[in-house]
This record gives C-alpha cells, structure tokens and sequence, in this order.
C-alpha cells in the first residue's frame, strides 16, 4: 500500500498573501489539491460545473477555516467561456502566483469542444493553452510565479499527429488521450524554453509538468471497462490525496525555485518519452495551437 501510495509532498512552505488557481477543483486530485494549497493561501477554484465547485469549496473552507476559496465558471471546451474567466479573473484579482493546469477529460467518445477541436485536444491542451496565455502576463508581474501542468504517463504513448489533430480520419479515445498528455508534455517545455529565453537573471517564472499516478477518481466515468477495472483493483490505485502529492509539489516546493521545464512522478524527476523531448514537435504544436485558437505568442 505504501508503494502504491508513491511519494509525498513534505514542504510546509505557506503562500500568505499570494493567489492559486487550480482548474477542475470540485473532484479527484484537483480538489485535493486546492484542499491542500487553501491551508496555504487563496485558491480560486475554476470549473464548469459550478453546483459541484460550490459544494466542494464549503467542504474545503469548513475543513481548512480559510474562507478565501472561491469558485468560479470555466469550461475549457468553450473558448468564450474560458476568455470571460480571464476577463473576470484580472479584473478582480491583481497578482496570481501559481496556475495549476489540472482538470481533463478521458476516454471519450468522439465529440468536439463549442470551437470544434476534437475534446482531448480541446480540453486537456488547447485550453489550459488559452488559459495559461490570458494569465501570462499577471504571472509575470507578480513573480516569483509557477504553471503546473497535469499530464500523464500515458504520454509515453501519443504522438502529435498534425494531419489528423481532431481524429476525423480516425479516433480511438484512449490514443487520443494520450496524444493530448503528449501536447501537455510539448507545452510545458517549450513554455519553459521560451521564457528563459527572455530571462536574463535568475527563474522567477517557471513550468512544470507532472504524472499524478493512477488514481482513483471520476475520471474513467466514459468508460464502462476502465470504470469496473478500477473497482475490481482499486487497492492497487492512488487515492486522490495521494495523487494530488505531486501538483502540490510542482507548487510550493522551495527546492523547484528555479526548476524549470521538467517533468516530475511521485514528487521526484521523471522520465519523459523521445517524443515528449522533440523541440521541433513542441515548437511546430505551439504554432499550430497559436492558429487554431486564433491568438498571436511570441
């Protein structure tokens, strides 16, 4: 059970004053996360569904006694949902730390986002993409600041297949989203490139990405399978507590100040696969991306 378990986060590092968003806070690793980081600091939790945020928010404030976790609407398979949170997110809030990228869809059945974009892609990349670029510059200002990525193991099986990007030709929704962890991967280290490349003194500015483990949450719900396999073994699978170790890691861990780019498991630097390290790949999915959701990012 300990092994199953893998690493935990053992910084004790407080975030008074500072502001976190963690996407898909109302269920699994996400909400433990912000349960987490709400003894910390100010978490904003943004989801869709806001029934369930509203009801997970008041367990974590009544738990932590920090009344500072808010809720607010975001659907990353809507474009304009995700532009009215930011518009309402700078408006209302000056600085913002650290930017948890968590919440994502699995095996689903083949179905597109409000913009079009195949839902893998459109959720789990394209946008935390948008989101992570509306933020970007209240990152910058209120440095020292963190992007935390959520991607997977599963990366080590997707590729970036640019001629079929939203599986009209073909789908199959486990290789589609593994193609997406894949781009989570690509994102963050050319994120991470970028901005060094434009930082002349120490990082103040970093991103990371993380494979939270294989958990027990809601996450397999469009699986009828994967759903019954993970009762039948879920002795052998994280709980969310435990998998949220990691996100609260890439968060608050002193030792990460200047880690950037990089890629992490059970709270300890991981293996990325040959294509997760492919700059050109990474570079030519950030232009792609940069056209499909219509925004210019030098």
């Amino acid at each position: 059970r300990r092994y199953v378990a893998g690493g935990q986060c053992k910084s004790t590092a407080k975030l008074e004053g500072k502001v976190v968003i963690v996407t898909g806070a109302n269920t699994g690793i996400g909400k433990e996360t912000a349960r987490d980081l709400a003894q910390r600091g100010k978490v904003i939790v943004a989801c869709r569904d806001i029934v369930k945020a509203e009801a997970a928010a008041t367990e974590i404030r009544a738990e932590t006694g920090n009344q500072q976790v808010i809720v607010k609407k975001l659907d990353l398979a809507d474009t304009k949902s995700i532009r009215e949170f930011a518009e309402k997110f700078l408006a209302e809030e000056k600085e913002l730390h650290i930017l948890i990228n968590n919440a994502g869809v699995m095996l689903c059945p083949y179905s597109k986002t409000a913009d079009g974009f195949e839902m893998h892609l459109g959720v789990n990349h394209l946008g935390h993409f948008l989101l992570t670029f509306l933020l970007l510059e209240r990152l910058k200002q209120s440095a020292p600041a963190r992007i935390v990525n959520v991607s997977s193991l599963a990366h080590h099986g997707g590729r970036i297949r640019f001629h079929d990007l939203h599986g009209e030709k073909s789908y199959n929704c486990a290789l589609a989203y593994c193609h997406s962890k894949l781009a989570n991967v690509l994102f963050t280290r050319e994120l991470a490139r970028r901005l060094q490349g434009k930082s002349q003194r120490r990082v103040v500015f970093t991103a990371n990405a993380l494979h939270p483990g294989s958990v027990r949450s809601e996450l397999v719900r469009h699986s009828f399978v994967m759903t019954w396999l993970w009762k039948i073994f879920s002795f052998f699978l994280k709980t969310p507590w435990e998998g949220a170790q990691t996100s609260v890691y890439c968060a608050v861990a002193e030792e990460l100040d200047s880690v950037t780019g990089q890629y992490f498991s059970d709270c300890q630097p991981a293996y990325i696969s040959p294509r997760g390290r492919d700059d050109e790949t990474a570079k030519k999915l950030w232009r792609v991306s940069c056209e499909l959701l219509g925004i210019q990012w030098d």
